[in-house]
């Protein structure tokens, strides 16, 4: 299954004047998107017998994906924006490994495949992009609103030394 038509993951968004307002502002969130509706269809082309393996498993990532991004941009805490960001950034990785499984069980063509991966790293980029930007922020804030504790049990450090190993694949 190809992207919409009106997708075209090989080029950013177009400029907006306004400032980003909610989470469906973001460019991220509108790849990440049309990104999950291609996957539900990866999902509903599966054999039968997937139904509720791994079409089921394809399903819960595609939509834990984009809930993390928008829940993320929800939160006051840059930690917490960075945190739901990473749970999205190992959804979309999950994702990828599931395609992987689709061409060793044959479930779609091997050149399909390869253009929904190039799709899922082209979101892949976008979000390190936008991790970075948070990153950035949160290295700057200084009279910004704090929460009382660090999001899940992390300190800043500890987020900081998770950043620092962002993976990316050698082909990019």
């Amino acid at each position: 299954m190809k992207p919409t038509e009106s997708t075209n993951y090989n080029q950013p968004a177009p400029q907006r004047n306004e400032p980003f307002r909610t989470f469906e502002d973001l460019e991220l969130y509108q790849l990440a998107r049309e990104f999950r509706k291609v996957m539900y269809g990866v999902a509903r082309r599966l054999p039968s017998f997937e139904k509720f393996e791994l079409a089921s498993q394809i399903r819960r990532a595609a939509v834990s994906l984009t809930n993390n991004i928008s829940e993320g941009h929800g939160r006051f805490h840059y930690l917490e924006q960075i945190r739901f960001t990473l749970i999205a950034r190992g959804s979309l990785e999950e994702l990828i490994d599931d395609l992987n499984i689709c061409t060793d069980e044959n479930y779609l063509a091997a050149t399909e495949v390869t253009d929904l991966k190039e799709n899922a790293w082209r979101v892949h980029r976008v979000m390190a992009g936008y991790l970075r930007h948070l990153r950035e922020r949160k290295q700057g804030e200084s009279l910004a609103l704090h929460e009382s504790s660090p999001a899940y049990g992390l300190t800043e450090h500890d987020l900081d030394a998770l950043l620092a190993e962002t993976p990316f694949p050698s082909t990019l």
